[in-house]
């Protein structure tokens, strides 16, 4: 089973807005998303997929294809420039990435059980900042 990563969609308000920021990085069918740390368990990440956070929820996911060291000590996960689309899931925002095992992983055809992802993104920041989802 592969492993995924969550990153945090900073800046970007909706899924168009994230949309628009990795169109405008590809190139060749790949979009590069630079980082600082190395993920220890980055041949488990080959496969598997860069969940991005937007509001609190994760949205979109872009399949990892490798992971690239660059000449400025930093790294870069190259994901498909294909943005799939996911039912919205309840994620707290965090800096960098983070691991997301596969059973926790939101289901592109599924949703979410709990009824929260169908709250107003304003709603559930709210929430979300007074601890309470």
């Amino acid at each position: 089973m592969p492993l995924h990563l969550t990153k945090t969609a900073v800046g970007c308000a909706s899924i168009e807005a994230l949309g628009n920021r990795l169109a405008r990085r590809a190139s060749g069918g790949m979009v590069r998303v630079p980082t600082r740390m190395r993920p220890k368990r980055a041949t488990e990440l080959i496969g598997g997929s860069l969940h991005w956070i937007v509001k609190h929820r994760i949205v979109a996911c872009n399949e990892i294809i490798r992971i690239d060291d660059r000449s400025d000590g930093r790294i870069d996960i190259v994901c498909s420039d294909q943005l799939v689309i996911l039912p919205a899931a309840p994620k707290r925002a965090h800096q960098g990435w983070r691991y997301l095992e596969e059973e926790a992983a939101p289901d592109p055809e599924g949703g979410d059980d709990s009824g929260l992802g169908q709250l107003p993104p304003s709603l559930y920041g709210k929430l979300a900042k007074l601890n309470l989802v």
